[in-house]
């Protein structure tokens, strides 16, 4: 829920190094430095799905410069058929990370598929890096900071879900000093990882909801950032697990309580400078007139973001919930922007970045950043204004999984963000999301017996 205020000096850029620089390690050199023995070549599907394969030191060379394979059709959502040629993935070494809080001798790197010899277009990591390079193509660099909230949860003896913490049962947990204590072995472990990996985590709390926790660590270049949260994810699920808890990013696990979102903050960068901060604003934001087309662009797209940013039918039960126990769902119906309101859309902390508060903790972050930054992007070519703070003159926000995969397909900005590396994704994406929402229509629960059984 809560972010500290970004620095005005833009951390150092950790993408400097061309694979192969011979100034630089070998990815092999980097492993053995570190005492690894296995290495995680991982990447996502369109769901954010993270899968891998284990590969020894021994062929860290052959990692880097040949790739390993990988049947795409059974990866899941990523474009391919049976009768395709396999992917292979290709490691970016500036994402090289060691994970001895994981297994002892285990390090991840990020990749990226590529089929016959090309980056393959569905794959996420690749189209974030295509809509970034159009960002830089205008002089842009975008800077990303994410909140990842999740919950902490076990399952009864009855296989009904509930806190894994079984004294967590406050109306208003919020922040609670207690729960807090309770989870210290889990939460300081994930801390420690994330500040020996650079990430400089700086607050781990309780969240709205009995259960839930965020941990936040500093803002970086957008694919920086979107690499650390699966990372992040990862290493949050595997170190649950060996407690004998699960980590659920499940927006909406529990239907009387607060949902898990994923808030991105953003800034554009020039030269060496945020391109956002501006004294003279006449707004009293301290913003600068290019950010406000920015923000303008991502409100006027905001209906069709959304399938990206909360892509799953579970994420509107969360965005159309009624209060829970703690008394609020700190999710937006309507984009909207404001100050330091977290009512909003898009709330504005400071003069340095804004706060895009759509996302849940479902969303793929390649894909959220990819789509958010198109929908900027195009905002500032168009001129948008945002119009007045707190205005409700936009529509509400789609109320299900369907009505915003309809939005998704009639807004060219967002599916040309999805389709930046290649043809094809954002129709590939809303078919998928779409067979999503009618499987779940599909399927018959206990609130219809409840409702229809002897209704009649």
């Amino acid at each position: 829920m809560t972010l500290d205020a970004s620095p005005v000096v833009r951390p150092e850029p950790s993408r400097t190094a061309a694979v192969g620089d011979a100034a630089e390690p070998s990815l092999a050199e980097l492993a053995r430095a570190d005492g690894v023995r296995f290495l995680l070549a991982m990447f996502v599907d369109l769901t954010g799905k993270p899968c891998a394969k284990l590969v020894p030191v021994e062929s860290a060379d052959e990692l880097q410069h040949e790739g390993v394979g990988f049947a795409g059709y059974a990866v899941g959502a990523i474009g391919q058929q049976p009768s395709d040629p396999d992917l292979i993935v290709l490691p970016d070494l500036a994402s090289y990370t060691p994970l001895p809080w994981v297994r002892e001798g285990l390090a991840l790197v990020h990749c990226d598929p590529h089929v016959e010899g090309r980056p393959w277009h569905f794959a996420p990591r690749v189209i974030l890096k295509n809509v970034l390079a159009q960002a830089a193509q205008r002089g842009l660099d975008l800077c990303a900071g994410a909140e990842i909230e999740y919950f902490l949860v076990r399952r009864d003896a009855d296989g009904s879900l509930a806190p894994a913490d079984v004294k967590d049962t406050e109306a208003q947990p919020c922040y609670d000093a207690r729960g807090l204590t309770r989870m210290y072995d889990h939460l300081t472990g994930i801390s420690t990882a994330m500040n020996a990996l650079g990430w400089g985590n700086y607050a781990n709390d309780h969240e709205d909801a009995n259960g839930q926790f965020e941990q936040n660590f500093a803002y970086a270049d957008a694919l920086t950032t979107a690499d650390r949260v699966i990372t992040a994810r990862y290493l949050i699920s595997v170190l649950a697990e060996q407690r004998g808890m699960t980590a659920t990013f499940m927006p909406k696990p529990f239907a009387d309580r607060t949902g898990s979102g994923m808030h991105l903050h953003l800034s554009l960068w020039g030269d060496g400078a945020s391109r956002f901060p501006d004294d003279a604003d006449a707004r009293g934001f301290g913003l600068s007139e290019l950010a406000y087309r920015f923000l303008g662009g991502i409100l006027e797209h905001a209906s069709g973001l959304q399938a990206v940013l909360a892509p799953t039918v579970n994420s509107y039960k969360r965005t159309r919930a009624s209060a829970p126990r703690s008394g609020a769902t700190w999710s937006p119906n309507r984009p909207t922007y404001g100050g330091n309101d977290r009512t909003h859309y898009v709330r504005i902390p400071d003069g340095n970045r804004i706060e895009l508060r759509g996302g849940d903790g479902a969303a793929n972050p390649y894909l959220a950043l990819a789509v958010a930054l198109g929908a900027g992007l195009d905002g500032i070519a168009r001129e948008v204004d945002p119009g007045s703070p707190g205005s409700a003159e936009r529509p509400e926000l789609p109320p299900t999984l369907l009505h915003a995969v309809e939005a998704l397909g009639a807004d060219p900005v967002v599916t040309a963000a999805l389709d930046a590396a290649g043809p094809g994704v954002a129709e590939y994406f809303g078919a998928a999301k779409r067979e999503e929402f009618f499987e779940w229509h599909a399927t018959v629960g206990s609130w219809e017996h409840d409702r229809y059984l002897t209704a009649f």
